[in-house]
Formats: structure tokens, sequence, C-alpha cells
């Protein structure tokens, strides 16, 4: 078995893996938390760049928000909350009421547990007019076509990856069992697509370099395409570009896990009760997107794109009359710095249509030529 298959077995079987299992909780009382997880305020970024998304297709009657990942649902309830609270405003109400009219917003969720807590936890948050919150469970029903943003906040490092290691050839480590515990076994590898990997983005790596090739995102990519229409895939999560991930200093790669907010490297411990991640190659989101028709807008740290959207309007917006106001920037300040979520995020945004549309999100710095 490849780690690929090992992850999917201990991270997705049914009602036993790690997401599939009613037991599994994420924020401060599981394993790991995430940027909805750390301050409302990000939720409410995530709305105001919807919105802008909508302004510069040209206001279309009706914008689809995909969210896929949504864990327990907290990013959907803040995007909500701000949506609602901004649209009171006498300033923006008539912008943000006809936003909010437009809006069908979607979560793809595959897992029933997660489902339920999502609708507890947006229970009464309602879109204006006949638009109710629609689930589904893979992208696959959404048949009649996307016009609006597809969306994920810590969705891709999820994803089953290959892992390979340099002996004097590329091999591919096997995962067997000898009776008593997991072991590992390097052969050849299990598809050509791995080594088109490598050549893709021209890895030179040395003798007993180990790191990780995701090809499930390139499937993911295509699935994505063939269901939006027009418009953006937006794509927070951490990782590098290719030159940085497959760093010579990189040697062991960067597959995690997470138990009980500790991590470690051994993903055949714990089975079924801890994340595994591995970071992002970006590079092969931007290349293999551009292949099948999607176009970079931008990419560039979750701290520059959040500052160049205008955080510092909605914290005045939402947080200049609290009696709370240095509590509540001391927790924004970890969405945003570089000792945080800050440096360790990136945000990539591609789009499908006529044109590249510019967002403010990186008007500060736009690094996708890097890639």
């Amino acid at each position: 078995m490849t780690p690929c298959g090992l992850c999917r077995r201990v991270v997705h079987y049914p009602e036993l893996g790690y997401y599939s299992s009613p037991e599994t909780t994420i924020g401060r009382e599981g394993d790991f938390y995430t940027s909805p997880h750390l301050h409302p305020i990000f939720g409410a970024m995530i709305g105001k760049t919807l919105m802008e998304m909508w302004d510069v297709m040209g206001k279309p009657d009706n914008f689809n928000a995909v969210e896929m990942g949504a864990g327990v649902g907290y990013l959907s309830k803040d995007i909500f909350d701000y949506l609602y609270k901004s649209s009171s405003d006498s300033s923006l109400s008539q912008n943000n009421s006809d936003f909010l009219r437009s809006l069908k917003y979607v979560i793809v969720e595959p897992y029933e547990h997660f489902q339920k807590r999502q609708r507890e936890l947006l229970a009464g948050r309602e879109l204006k007019g006949n638009n109710s919150i629609k689930w589904v469970k893979s992208l696959d029903e959404l048949q009649q076509g996307v016009n609006g943003c597809i969306f994920s906040n810590e969705l891709l490092d999820a994803f089953p990856v290959h892992l390979v290691e340099i002996n004097d050839e590329l091999k591919e480590v096997h995962i067997s069992f000898n009776g008593r515990e997991l072991v590992e076994e390097k052969n050849r590898i299990s598809s050509e697509e791995i080594a088109d990997c490598v050549k893709q983005f021209s890895l030179n790596l040395p003798n007993g370099y180990r790191t990780e090739i995701n090809l499930r995102i390139k499937n993911w990519l295509r699935n994505v395409t063939e269901v939006l229409s027009r418009g953006f895939l937006l794509t927070i999560d951490y990782g590098y570009s290719a030159r940085e991930y497959y760093s010579e200093d990189r040697t062991k790669g960067t597959l995690l896990c997470y138990h009980k907010h500790l991590f470690n490297e051994n993903p055949y411990q714990n089975i079924g009760q801890q994340d595994i991640t591995a970071h992002v190659n970006f590079s092969s989101l931007k290349k293999w997107g551009e292949e099948i028709g999607l176009k970079t807008t931008g990419y560039c740290s979750q701290g520059t794109f959040l500052t160049a959207s205008g955080i510092d309007e909605v914290i005045t917006e939402l947080y200049s009359d609290s009696p709370d106001y240095l509590f509540e920037i001391s927790k924004i300040k970890g969405l945003i710095m570089p000792q945080g979520m800050g440096e360790s995020h990136s945000v990539m945004i591609q789009y499908k249509g006529e044109g590249l549309p510019e967002l403010r999100g990186f008007s500060m710095r736009n690094q996708a030529v890097i890639l």
C-alpha cells in the first residue's frame, strides 16, 4: 500500500477515519484549529472579498459562493454575521443588501456529522429573499454550473499524497504490515504521473531526499473547472512555491500529524485519531490550473492579503466601540503577523472567464510570478 492509500483509509474511511468519524473535534478542544477559530474577522474578510468578486463580475443577479471543507461551519457563520451587520449600516446597506439578495450559498460536505453541526450553527441565518443555504455531498451535484466563487480554507493540505524518496533513482515509499506493525518499503513509483510531476517542476533532488507529491490537486482542479462556468477559485492554505517546497534544506518533506495540538512526524501511530497533512505546492495549483483554463489572479501571504483587503477598515467598523478592543486586536494579530498564520498561510485566487479582474487583496504584493 502507498502512503496515499493509507492516508485515504485512516483519514477518510467511513465512520472510522479521522474526518469521517463523528468523534472528531476541530478547534481549541480538538487536535488543531484554523483561522476562523482564531477570530471571526477572518470570515468577515472572506465575506468582503466575495462581495468584491460579485462587484467586479458586474453584480450578477445570481452569485454562487461554494465553500468546500467547512468543518463545523464557523467560517460560514462569520461570513453571514458580517454581511448582515454591514448591510444594516446606512452608508453600505444598499450595495450589501443587493449582494445578499444575489447570493446563493452552497456548502460541499460529504460527512453527515459535520453537516449536522453546520446546520445547527447556521440555524436562523437564512439568506435574504428565497435563497436558503444549500448542502451537497460533492461538486458533481452542482450540475447547473457555478457563477461566482468556489473557496476553501485548509482543504488541500488534507489531500492524500504520494511519499517519494531519492535512492539513486526515484522510489515511492510503500506500506506493509509485518505481523506486528506497519513498516515502510521503498519500491517503484505507483504512477508515471509522479515522475511527470518531478520533471514538470525541474526537481533535482539529492540522494536520501524525501518529499511528497500531491496528485489529488490535479483531479480536484479538473472537478472545479467542470462546474465553474465563470468566476473565481479562492484557496487558502499553508504551503510554498515549488522552489521553496523542494528546497535542498527540506530533506524530510512537509508531512506532519496533529494530535491534541501537538505535532509529530509519525503517520503510523494514533491511526484514525490524528490529522495527517502535507503543505501545498502552490506552483502546482497555478501550473495545473492554467493548463485547464484557470488564470492566476494573484498569490501572496495571508497577512498581506488581509491587510491589502482592508482589515483595518473592518476592525474599525466592527470593534471601534468595543470595550474589548485591545483584546480583539491581540487575537487578530495572529491572522496577519509573520510569526503566526499571516506568514505560514498563503492565499491564491484563480479566475475562469474573459479578461483577468484585479482584486484589492493583491494590491500590496502579488507573488504569482515566482510560482
